[in-house]
């Protein structure tokens, strides 16, 4: 039987889980969720594009900074299938994902801003609350750590 060209430069499950860092069990699971995709060779192994390293990174990335998986594989659906994203596909992944990682950014400097203080989350446990919180007054602007999502006490004072 003859080698192809792709058999020769493709990649065993092995090969994408030492550049990647990435345990085979999540190799497998990530094409399970279709996130990565491979070939299979008349033996039955998966055999990956070189590509998928840079999928794999781009996975491990926004799992780091709180993506969930199905946000994720829109963000990969959007590359072009058929060939192996270039420049431009992955520079214009990156213009999308920008506005998201800035709230983010947003959200985390807000939680290390007010971690010490009232955070609206009506627990009134900390002396402090009394002053911000008073009668747990942040409930009026919806469920959750209203203040840590970037409601502030002066809020409170436009409802009232």
């Amino acid at each position: 039987m003859q080698t192809t060209r792709w058999q020769k430069t493709s990649l065993t499950i092995g090969d994408v889980a030492r550049r990647t860092g990435i345990a085979t069990s999540a190799l497998r699971f990530y094409e399970q969720k279709a996130l990565i995709e491979s070939l299979r060779t008349p033996g039955n192994q998966r055999r990956y594009a070189r590509d998928v390293i840079r999928r794999v990174s781009f996975i491990r990335a926004a799992q780091r900074v709180g993506l969930t998986l199905e946000e994720i594989r829109g963000m990969l659906d959007d590359l072009p299938a058929g060939r192996a994203p270039n420049r431009e596909d992955w520079q214009e992944l990156a213009r999308r994902w920008r506005p998201w990682l800035d709230e983010r950014i947003a959200a985390l400097e807000r939680l290390r801003d007010q971690l010490s203080s009232c955070i609206g989350c009506g627990c009134l446990s900390l002396d402090r609350c009394a002053l911000y919180n008073s009668g747990d007054a942040a409930g009026s602007l919806g469920p959750g750590p209203r203040f840590l999502l970037g409601d502030s006490p002066k809020d409170l004072e436009v409802r009232n």
